[in-house]
């Protein structure tokens, strides 16, 4: 379908692209993959032909429809609403549908029936009559309500249209999909219905992702594009990761050689040169020297700057982080963002918050970061918590117009200080060179940005990391690095993010807000998606069928009707009854334990372990609060079914 042949793009002295070579057959599906500012954005221009190629041919087989979210997305007049907006995907279907309208007032011409016969079949081809149902599908999918849809495109903020162009784009079933980052502007259960969306998509599809998920999931080929090289490997992911490192260390060898060879070659040229018995031959090994350097091996960026997150050993702090009791939040003073929140985070949990954007979970997050006070309720940071915030918006934390080094050394001095040397060791550890150090903040790379994040971080020492999209601007290597940090890190998180792997291998616990309140889950992302499953699959309450035109039934058939009933939810109530009677019981030997351990940390002996003795506390608190979830879900259940406990 798309023939990449010795494509090459520069900008001015830099080489963006050089002699890139691939092809992309229909119906693959290819996860496009590189360090940002590699030139992944521009193989898309060049197909969508905004950007054309210093050198090469780009050869697009037959006239596929491509699909494609536009970066400014504004309506055709004010007044166009969401959905209108939305049902402009396919080009050229309103007019049509139009025509045909004006058509059937006249089928009676045969010219004008043949012509309606064409217009019917491509409109039925491009799907125009069910885009309608596609976009609403869309459109929920990814976030928005039905009373929305009416709501003027002109009214949503940059990301919310952005997802109204991607709901467009997915509901016009292109035959060539190119999406670049579509996950940065959907939240994580957004993200989910995307991922289960494009799996049933059946036409090509090229992703630019740094999200593992997506590409896990829906990619079968992946193009590496880095140092203006773009590599297929003809697998997924977890084969790519794999056999770039191979590649890499193959790569590494040569350049050493190569290297070396070059060395040998120019140390001959500069002791000979001068020399008339061996210029002839000097001149020969500087022809060599010429051809190497035009076909220099260059090395992956990922590898050469790829730099160095850590964390400081969080300060000592009391179990109890933050609390928050009846907790609510108004920017006007009239409409709540959200009302009515309670809940708790310990030390050392590592915790999730989940919900669609709009929910409030930024304006959370700053409540209890202290960089916003709640208009209601109470917010309660624990004794000697440290709080550590970073902002999705960096210079809401880091201000733009400082330089690396002086953002750094204000956290700093503030922190107590000590030597330069030390100072400028830590800049280094995070891979901020003297060239790096007197950057302006505001015009470092997203992967820079989140390193000076944790620098700051690193040199202020909380112990309770509040991490708001951590990952947005990371690519692959990047998101691996945070990834890892967190996961050594002891203190305790709240992180909000859209990346489903980077969730999944950091929280220990999830916060799920909704629009009708908040629910806290005790254990990691698959487990809050198995209770988010059983919670979809359980049955409904039996709602009694209307049948009109039908006798009143008999005293008699009223019994048998209840008692088949009571058959049919007899086996799920049994169940639900075991799960009750269970988690009772289990609380109940875990509240004894929890009072026994209190005791002994509150009256301790003098060989007590208060280590060991919080750790026990706070592990009888969990269980408490697992099995107390436990048995409230099936609680309702039953009193949903009808049953008695």
């Amino acid at each position: 379908m798309l023939d990449f042949k010795g494509i090459s793009v520069h900008y001015g002295h830099q080489d963006v692209l050089s002699g890139v070579t691939f092809r992309v057959n229909k119906g693959d599906r290819v996860g496009v993959v590189g360090p940002n500012g590699s030139g992944k954005s521009t193989l898309f221009k060049i197909v969508l032909g905004e950007m054309s190629v210093d050198k090469g041919e780009l050869i697009v087989e037959g006239s596929p429809r491509i699909g494609w979210t536009r970066q400014n997305p504004e309506p055709d007049a004010p007044e166009e609403t969401l959905l209108e907006y939305s049902l402009r995907g396919i080009p050229g279907l309103a007019e049509m549908e139009a025509e045909m309208s004006a058509l059937e007032s006249d089928l009676a011409d045969p010219a004008k029936m043949k012509r309606y016969g064409e217009l019917q079949t491509k409109f039925e081809h491009l799907g125009g009559y069910d885009i309608e149902t596609r976009v609403k599908v869309a459109l929920g999918g990814l976030g928005f309500s039905t009373e929305e849809f009416e709501k003027p495109f002109a009214a949503f903020s940059g990301g919310w249209r952005m997802r109204a162009e991607l709901s467009r784009v997915l509901a016009s079933k292109p035959d060539l999909l190119l999406l670049d980052e579509p996950s940065n502007y959907l939240d994580l259960p957004a993200v989910d219905w995307l991922q289960k969306y494009l799996k049933a998509y059946d036409g090509t599809l090229m992703l630019i992702s740094h999200d593992r998920y997506l590409l896990r999931t829906l990619a079968g080929i992946i193009v590496e594009v880095d140092a203006g090289t773009a590599t297929r490997y003809e697998g997924d992911l977890d084969f790519y990761l794999r056999e770039r490192d191979v590649r890499y260390e193959h790569l590494k060898a040569a350049k050493e050689n190569q290297d070396r060879h070059r060395e040998q070659l120019q140390r001959f040229v500069d002791r000979f040169r001068a020399q008339a018995t061996k210029a002839a031959q000097a001149q020969s090994r500087q022809k060599l020297i010429d051809k190497i350097d035009g076909e220099r091996i260059v090395l992956p960026k990922r590898y050469t700057n790829s730099g160095r997150l850590r964390l400081a050993e969080p300060p000592p702090s009391g179990i109890e982080m933050f609390r928050c009791e009846n907790l609510s939040f108004s920017y006007d003073g009239r409409k709540n963002v959200f009302s009515g929140l309670e809940f708790n985070i310990s030390r050392g949990d590592k915790i999730a918050l989940i919900g669609y954007n709009g929910l409030g979970k930024t304006t959370l997050m700053r409540i209890v970061a202290g960089t916003r006070a709640p208009t209601g309720g109470k917010a309660v940071l624990g004794h000697n918590v440290v709080p550590g915030y970073l902002s999705q918006e960096f210079a809401e934390t880091i201000p733009p117009d400082l330089t690396v080094y002086r953002n750094a050394k204000n956290v700093w001095d503030a922190a107590g200080g000590g030597s330069e040397k030390i100072f400028r060791n830590q800049l280094g550890a995070f891979g901020f060179d003297e060239n790096d150090v007197e950057k302006p903040a505001g015009v470092l790379s997203g992967g820079e940005k989140i390193r000076l994040a944790f620098l700051r971080l690193f040199l202020a020492a909380p112990n309770f990391l509040l991490l708001d999209e951590p990952t947005t601007h990371l690519d692959l290597d990047g998101r691996r690095l945070l990834q890892d940090a967190l996961q050594k890190y002891k203190g305790t998180i709240l992180l909000v993010s859209h990346d489903i792997d980077f969730v999944r291998a950091v929280a220990t616990g999830i916060i799920e807000i909704g629009r009708d309140g908040i629910r806290q889950y005790p254990g990691g992302y698959d487990y809050y998606c198995e209770k988010k499953a059983e919670q979809r699959e359980a049955p409904a309450p039996a709602a009694a069928e209307e049948k009109p035109h039908v006798a009143k039934p008999t005293s008699k058939e009223l019994r048998q009707m209840r008692a088949a009933e009571r058959a049919k939810i007899a086996p799920r109530a049994k169940e639900l009854r075991k799960r009750v009677a269970a988690a009772e019981k289990k609380i109940d030997e875990l509240q004894k334990a929890l009072d026994e351990a209190s005791a002994e940390l509150f009256n301790p002996k003098p060989d007590t372990d208060f280590a060991e003795a919080n750790r026990k506390v706070r592990t009888l608190q969990f269980e408490i609060d697992r099995y107390t979830a436990d048995w409230e879900e099936a609680a309702t259940e039953l009193e949903e079914l009808g049953a008695q406990p």
